[in-house]
């Protein structure tokens, strides 16, 4: 007898509710602290293009730290390389509960989001190499375009106030989190230099008694915030970019609950800092990273000069293309299927959306061009992208809103009112 042919999964599909639940939360924060992001970024533009900008460039470049530890930066520094850690320490933590208890956890699930992030990475690259080495340009800043801001991208959501059902808010979170990963692996690599093998030694061994502390169920922040405080100082002076302390510490902080456990550490971390990072660390890294002169040359060179235009074509079409065909070809080769609710024009615009590439985009651009002109023009090329990208995103996914609207009210309805919306607790797998 014939083995019964195997069924097919459900491409966004609706997520499991304790995934729904964990999204939601981190959205919400994300959503909020976006728009406040969208506030520093047009402050630091406006501050940057009136009699006022050389007060803008004096803070930002105005110096304090501690010399004797190699800590004298400047305020610009300051967020990228310290406010940002936090940043990327929530974005670890992140990726380390995705890969536990996410979508991330098992091949099956990870598969398309996966395929869909690393060909929303890869495209725009090529695509920077390829405008860059026709204009005879500098191939340093093919990683730019790589980036995509989750926290931007909700900004416009909110602003346009679209409502993505509860897939395709997961998917954009799981292809952000990958896209984190991507991020962080390219700066660890590829923007390294000067090491000191000493410092990074210590920073090491620093995160050797960081992870002890954890195997060892240690609890109590007086421990781990001047362990993490060393950690960073270490690796800034150890030459790789002080973030990736971040990030291995998020990786090493524990996701599963231990039993009598409300939370695990690493979510309680999450909770205490998610908004921090959010509403503080990354709004005022856009504040001193945003403030570019928009003069009329400088809006010519994006459109003239191939590392700029690179940058415009991979975050724009090369973002779209990338994460669309990615997914398309993942579903028609796997055996996936589309949520029949949904429709690829969907997939699309969530792609569009991807295209909003700002604070990593932005970090990755100051270290691809440091202090140069072509950094400038890369950053104006980067907020005219994004820019773009929103503007289709709004135009496309508003489109779909009233089915959005109606997939919104099906998940959120409990008419029982016991906290747990009623298709939960229906149909096969529907409990919660």
């Amino acid at each position: 007898m014939a083995a019964a042919p195997r069924s097919r999964s459900t491409f966004l599909g609706l997520p499991p509710w304790p995934e729904r639940q964990t999204v939601a939360r981190a959205l919400r924060t994300e959503t909020v602290g976006g728009l406040v992001l969208l506030a520093a970024a047009l402050m630091a533009l406006v501050w940057a293009n009136t009699p006022l900008s050389s007060a803008y460039t004096e803070l930002r470049d105005l110096h304090f730290g501690i010399p004797a530890l190699g800590l004298d930066l400047s305020v610009g520094h300051w967020t990228s390389d310290g406010l940002l850690t936090v940043f990327f320490l929530v974005a670890g933590i992140e990726l380390k509960r995705e890969l536990v208890v996410g979508e991330l956890r098992t091949p099956a699930t990870a598969a398309l989001p996966v395929i869909a992030a690393l060909c929303g990475m890869a495209v725009p690259a090529a695509v920077y190499a390829v405008t860059a080495a026709a204009g005879g340009g500098s191939l340093e800043g093919w990683a730019v375009p790589m980036a995509t801001d989750i926290a931007f991208a909700l900004a416009v959501l909110a602003v346009i106030s679209t409502h993505l059902p509860a897939a395709l808010r997961a998917f954009l979170l799981t292809l952000a989190v990958v896209d984190d990963l991507g991020a962080i692996l390219i700066i660890a690599v590829f923007f390294t230099s000067d090491l000191n093998s000493w410092a990074l030694a210590g920073a090491t061994a620093g995160l050797g008694v960081f992870y002890l502390l954890q195997r060892l169920r240690v609890r109590g922040w007086w421990w781990y915030v001047p362990l993490g405080m060393a950690i960073w100082g270490l690796m800034y002076n150890g030459g790789v970019h002080a973030t990736i302390a971040g990030v291995a510490m998020g990786l090493i902080l524990r996701t599963s609950r231990d039993e009598g456990e409300q939370e695990s550490p690493g979510a309680r971390t999450e909770h205490l800092l998610r908004p921090f990072s959010a509403g503080v660390c990354v709004p005022l890294f856009a504040l001193f990273a945003a403030g570019v002169t928009l003069s009329g040359d400088a809006l010519a060179q994006v459109f003239t000069s191939p590392e700029p235009l690179g940058v415009l074509l991979g975050l724009v079409a090369g973002k779209i293309l990338g994460i669309f065909a990615g997914t398309y070809l993942a579903v028609r080769f796997t055996r996936a299927q589309l949520n029949p609710d949904l429709a690829w024009a969907d997939v699309f615009g969530l792609a569009t959306l991807a295209g909003i590439g700002f604070t990593v985009a932005l970090l990755i651009g100051e270290l691809a061009f440091p202090h140069s002109a072509i950094g400038e023009h890369v950053k104006a090329a980067i907020l005219i992208a994004s820019l773009f990208a929103a503007l289709l995103a709004a135009l496309l996914l508003r489109r779909r809103n009233t089915v959005y609207k109606r997939l919104c009210h099906q998940e959120d309805l409990d008419q029982d009112a016991d906290g747990i919306p009623d298709i939960y607790q229906r149909g096969p797998g529907g409990t919660p």
